[in-house]
């Protein structure tokens, strides 16, 4: 959630910072029902304030053998008189909260506005591979050498799936190992999260309430349960109701894991084959720090998921993402886009993003500062990286004219030693 202080000093400046993000917001209704609030809090206290007064009466009545049956009734009769008040208080703080969750993080102010068509290539990573011969696509490539079986995924599964099949599987589990092994050198704590989680995992990540359709849910399950869409939402809530030391941040983590979406690729030339599905497997890193480590922690998880790129020797570009274009739960993002020569275009890989305090708010994740005050942590998290698209991306940027494959140097040793696949 956003900060409320920041509302209600200047609710003109955040309607200005969210339309940067193409979202119109009015606050007349929520800053009624912040009035009506305060009004409710200082008649229900100043009500059980005396309340709580005469009951401390009770003792002495008792000692001084006073008959307390007025004093009884008096007492019930205050708690009476705020119960309406009570049950709208209640009401209103649900309004409250129901508006806030609906209201997305507010972009960092160096971001431009408007949506992707204003997202900002800030460098490249070597140039774009040049063919002298005709050039297969990642299905075409994947299908000959036996690396997928689309057909037999369809059959099990359904269209937006697929099987990893011999050394497909070896090289996607290549390129997860080789994840694993810079994460853990570079002091990241491995974390293997569960795949099915509460409503509360959802809501502290900012996908709920708005994206709770873009999910699979567990049907008959009480409470709600949903299946991850990204180990980032089990990450992020693994200090949720906690209140850490600020010598113990920051905290960095990974994982592992399936992601499970709904959006599943169209048969479009550029969501074929592995480009999109409805599960993929992906490694993500999350950091819980303090505020004024914020944007360091956000330069060191950038740096990270480039060096992985750089070290399997793909072209790339990285943007820097409009307002429009970051999440709803995000303040800024730079995406690492891989290049594609079948198609033409670059699609994402990894996105390093910061939410700034918006997640912590949510969770009530925060620290204690020097001065024993606590504050909410900032939480950030990167793709480091994502495979469903790498593969294919090595498939074509590092096939050869025979139809065969160069594997990244990085990944033979996790390959037993085989350089080619063909």
């Amino acid at each position: 959630m956003i900060d409320e202080k920041r509302i209600i000093a200047n609710p003109e400046a955040v309607k200005e910072d969210l339309l940067r993000k193409g979202y119109k917001v009015d606050f007349t209704e929520y800053l009624k029902l912040k009035e009506l609030r305060g009004e409710l809090l200082t008649k229900i206290e100043d009500v059980r304030a005396k309340r709580n007064k005469l009951s401390k009466s009770i003792g002495l009545y008792k000692r001084e053998k006073k008959d307390t049956t007025e004093l009884f009734k008096e007492i019930e009769s205050f708690k009476n008189a705020i119960e309406k008040d009570e049950i709208l208080l209640k009401e209103t703080e649900d309004k409250i909260q129901k508006f806030l969750y609906a209201i997305p993080n507010i972009p960092d102010s160096d971001l431009a506005s408007g949506d992707k068509e204003n997202n900002e290539v800030i460098s490249v990573n070597k140039e774009k591979p040049v063919f002298d011969f005709q050039i297969k696509d990642h299905v075409e490539l994947a299908t000959s050498l036996k690396l997928i079986d689309y057909e037999r995924a369809a059959k099990i599964s359904g269209r937006g799936t697929w099987i990893y099949s011999n050394y497909g599987a070896r090289l996607e589990w290549a390129l997860i190992n080789f994840f694993i092994d810079e994460h853990l050198k570079d002091g990241y704590e491995f974390m293997l999260m569960p795949h099915i989680l509460n409503y509360e995992s959802g809501l502290t990540a900012g996908q709920f309430p708005k994206f709770e359709e873009d999910v699979f849910w567990l049907e008959k399950e009480e409470p709600k349960k949903f299946i991850l869409p990204t180990a980032e939402t089990a990450l992020i809530n693994i200090h949720r109701n906690e209140i850490l030391k600020k010598s113990d941040l920051p905290r960095k983590y990974f994982g592992y894991t399936p992601c499970y979406r709904k959006e599943a690729g169209s048969y479009r030339s550029e969501e074929r084959g592995m480009i999109r599905g409805y599960q993929f497997n992906k490694v993500e890193m999350v950091q819980f720090t303090t505020e004024e480590n914020s944007d360091a922690a956000f330069t060191e998880l950038m740096n990270k998921a480039e060096s992985l790129m750089k070290q399997l020797g793909l072209h790339y570009q990285i943007s820097k993402l409009a307002a429009g274009d970051c999440s709803f739960a995000m303040a800024r993002t730079y995406d690492i886009e891989v290049w594609l020569p079948s198609i033409g275009i670059y699609k994402e890989v990894s996105s390093v993003s910061n939410s700034r305090a918006f997640q912590a708010r949510r969770g009530k994740m925060r620290y204690r500062d020097d001065d024993g005050s606590t504050k909410f942590v900032h939480t950030l998290n990167g793709s480091g990286l994502a495979t469903s698209r790498l593969l294919p991306a090595i498939l074509e940027q590092n096939q050869q004219a025979d139809g065969s494959v160069l594997v990244p140097e990085v990944l033979v040793k996790y390959m037993g030693g085989v350089k080619v696949l063909k």
